[in-house]
């Protein structure tokens, strides 16, 4: 039986992919305060802002391709069982071939009723060349069709999954992230004791868990772990 090897990548995974960070320097928000763009107060406020602001953010992610450590752990499903439970909103880890991804904080990609974002009747997938919702468009409930983005203020409702997932890990992996945003943060808790935990960042990061630190980014990281999980 395969080891079951689980993944929780964050904003630094897809940096290589030149898809910019949510945080840190010259991020996405740079020019949009959080609260309009990435809350329910700011949705309801303004939706027209929002809608036309995940717009651009779609149109940057059609060319944004995934990078080696994406491909890496894509291709690592050859030898294990690999879930990827991400933070990102991007479908970088799709593109490169992983078929067991759990978005966390929801999917750029697609778009849904504001009633009811989870309710998959009214979840639509955009394609690259058709990119854009038009500000006012309604879902099939009647309700306006939002990104399918988990805003600021709402609950995680794939949380317990992954969290289940974690709970099986042999081998669990951190990329990525700061490991600062909850209740994702919160995940590295329900890995068995016994099973390692890899944390993969070039810069320090501040965790209460033991872990075995890789400093080093994304794919220079990925290499590093499969020389010593697989030599």
């Amino acid at each position: 039986m395969k080891k079951k090897v689980v993944f929780l990548t964050g904003a630094g995974m897809s940096v290589e992919s030149g898809f910019k960070t949510f945080r840190g320097n010259d991020g996405l928000w740079e020019n949009y305060p959080v609260e309009q763009v990435a809350s329910h107060d700011g949705w309801l406020a303004n939706p027209t802002l929002v809608t036309n602001f995940y717009n651009q953010m779609r149109r940057k992610l059609w060319d944004a391709q995934p990078c080696e450590g994406h491909r890496l752990i894509a291709e690592m499903e050859r030898d294990y069982d690999v879930t990827v439970l991400t933070q990102n909103v991007d479908n970088l880890h799709e593109k490169a071939g992983s078929t067991h991804v759990i978005h966390l904080h929801g999917e750029l990609s697609k778009v849904c009723s504001s009633n009811d974002p989870y309710d998959e009747r009214y979840i639509r997938e955009l394609k690259p060349g058709d990119p854009d919702i038009v500000p006012g468009t309604k879902a099939g409930d009647g309700s306006l069709l939002r990104p399918f983005i988990v805003f600021f203020g709402e609950s995680v409702p794939m949380l317990n999954p992954a969290a289940e997932e974690a709970a099986q890990a042999d081998i669990f992996v951190i990329i990525g992230t700061s490991l600062v945003v909850y209740p994702a943060a919160s995940l590295v808790q329900f890995v068995p004791a016994g099973s390692p935990i890899y944390l993969i960042d070039p810069n320090a990061v501040s965790t209460n868990a033991n872990v075995i630190y890789i400093k080093k980014g994304a794919s220079e990281g990925m290499k590093e772990l499969l020389k010593q999980i697989h030599p």
